[in-house]
Protein backbone atom coordinates (compact mmCIF):
# COMPACT_ATOMS: atom_id res chain seq x y z
CA UNK A 1 0.00 0.00 0.00
CA UNK A 2 1.59 3.25 -0.90
CA UNK A 3 1.31 6.37 1.37
CA UNK A 4 2.71 9.47 1.06
CA UNK A 5 2.36 11.66 4.42
CA UNK A 6 3.07 15.33 4.34
CA UNK A 7 3.48 17.51 6.97
CA UNK A 8 4.84 20.63 8.62
CA UNK A 9 2.15 22.79 7.01
CA UNK A 10 0.38 25.83 9.39
CA UNK A 11 -0.17 29.63 9.57
CA UNK A 12 3.01 31.70 9.11
CA UNK A 13 3.83 35.68 8.72
CA UNK A 14 3.89 36.89 5.61
CA UNK A 15 8.41 37.21 5.60
CA UNK A 16 8.20 33.66 7.40
CA UNK A 17 9.54 30.25 6.59
CA UNK A 18 8.21 26.77 7.16
CA UNK A 19 9.58 23.44 6.19
CA UNK A 20 7.32 20.82 4.44
CA UNK A 21 7.74 16.82 4.69
CA UNK A 22 6.39 14.06 2.88
CA UNK A 23 7.39 10.75 4.35
CA UNK A 24 7.21 7.68 1.55
CA UNK A 25 6.14 4.50 1.49
CA UNK A 26 5.70 1.27 -0.43
CA UNK A 27 7.43 2.70 -3.33
CA UNK A 28 10.85 2.64 -4.53
CA UNK A 29 11.40 6.12 -3.47
CA UNK A 30 14.53 6.32 -4.59
CA UNK A 31 13.65 5.78 -8.12
CA UNK A 32 10.70 8.07 -8.31
CA UNK A 33 10.26 11.07 -8.83
CA UNK A 34 9.00 13.92 -6.16
CA UNK A 35 7.06 16.48 -6.25
CA UNK A 36 5.05 19.30 -4.51
CA UNK A 37 2.33 21.09 -5.64
CA UNK A 38 -0.22 23.37 -4.67
CA UNK A 39 -4.11 24.40 -5.06
CA UNK A 40 -5.12 27.41 -3.59
CA UNK A 41 -9.42 27.95 -3.34
CA UNK A 42 -11.35 28.20 -6.47
CA UNK A 43 -8.00 27.62 -8.61
CA UNK A 44 -6.38 24.59 -10.46
CA UNK A 45 -3.45 22.47 -8.84
CA UNK A 46 -0.11 23.85 -10.02
CA UNK A 47 3.69 22.12 -9.81
CA UNK A 48 5.60 24.00 -7.28
CA UNK A 49 8.70 22.24 -7.66
CA UNK A 50 9.90 18.46 -8.73
CA UNK A 51 12.95 16.65 -8.44
CA UNK A 52 13.96 13.94 -10.16
CA UNK A 53 15.93 10.52 -8.98
CA UNK A 54 19.69 11.78 -9.77
CA UNK A 55 18.51 14.97 -7.80
CA UNK A 56 17.80 17.55 -10.62
CA UNK A 57 15.39 20.03 -9.99
CA UNK A 58 12.60 22.47 -11.08
CA UNK A 59 10.54 24.71 -9.81
CA UNK A 60 7.57 27.28 -10.87
CA UNK A 61 8.78 30.57 -11.53
CA UNK A 62 6.41 32.11 -8.54
CA UNK A 63 8.65 30.29 -6.33
CA UNK A 64 12.05 30.25 -7.82
CA UNK A 65 14.80 31.93 -5.13
CA UNK A 66 12.20 31.49 -2.29
CA UNK A 67 11.69 27.76 -2.48
CA UNK A 68 14.31 24.85 -2.38
CA UNK A 69 12.97 21.03 -2.81
CA UNK A 70 15.13 18.01 -1.25
CA UNK A 71 15.37 14.41 -0.80
CA UNK A 72 16.45 11.72 1.89
CA UNK A 73 16.67 8.58 -0.21
CA UNK A 74 17.83 6.93 3.16
CA UNK A 75 14.49 8.13 4.98
CA UNK A 76 12.27 8.04 2.20
CA UNK A 77 11.03 11.53 2.39
CA UNK A 78 11.05 14.62 0.50
CA UNK A 79 11.29 18.35 1.55
CA UNK A 80 9.85 21.86 0.50
CA UNK A 81 11.98 24.56 2.53
CA UNK A 82 9.69 27.59 1.85
CA UNK A 83 11.46 30.97 2.74
CA UNK A 84 10.18 34.42 2.07
CA UNK A 85 6.59 33.70 1.90
CA UNK A 86 4.02 35.49 0.21
CA UNK A 87 0.07 35.67 1.12
CA UNK A 88 -0.12 34.16 -2.53
CA UNK A 89 1.33 31.06 -1.29
CA UNK A 90 -1.72 30.04 0.55
CA UNK A 91 -2.72 26.42 -1.07
CA UNK A 92 -2.80 23.38 0.00
CA UNK A 93 0.07 21.35 -0.54
CA UNK A 94 0.21 18.16 -2.09
CA UNK A 95 3.07 15.78 -1.77
CA UNK A 96 3.11 13.95 -5.43
CA UNK A 97 5.11 10.61 -6.31
CA UNK A 98 5.68 9.87 -10.27
CA UNK A 99 7.19 6.29 -9.79
CA UNK A 100 9.23 3.89 -12.51
CA UNK A 101 5.96 1.89 -13.34
CA UNK A 102 4.44 5.37 -14.15
CA UNK A 103 2.15 5.70 -11.59
CA UNK A 104 1.53 8.68 -9.93
CA UNK A 105 0.20 8.82 -6.19
CA UNK A 106 -1.05 11.94 -4.02
CA UNK A 107 -0.18 12.87 -0.30
CA UNK A 108 -3.58 14.05 1.55
CA UNK A 109 -2.32 17.31 1.48
CA UNK A 110 -0.90 20.28 4.22
CA UNK A 111 -2.55 23.55 4.81
CA UNK A 112 -0.36 26.34 4.47
CA UNK A 113 -1.67 29.94 5.54
CA UNK A 114 0.47 33.17 5.16
CA UNK A 115 -0.86 35.82 6.91
CA UNK A 116 -0.18 39.94 5.89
Amino acid sequence: QVQLVESGGGLVQAGGSLRLSCAASGIIFSSSRMGWYRQAPGQQRELVAAINRGGTTNYADSVKGRFTISRDNAKNTVYLQMNSLKPEDTAVYYCNAFTVLLNTYWGQGTQVTVSL
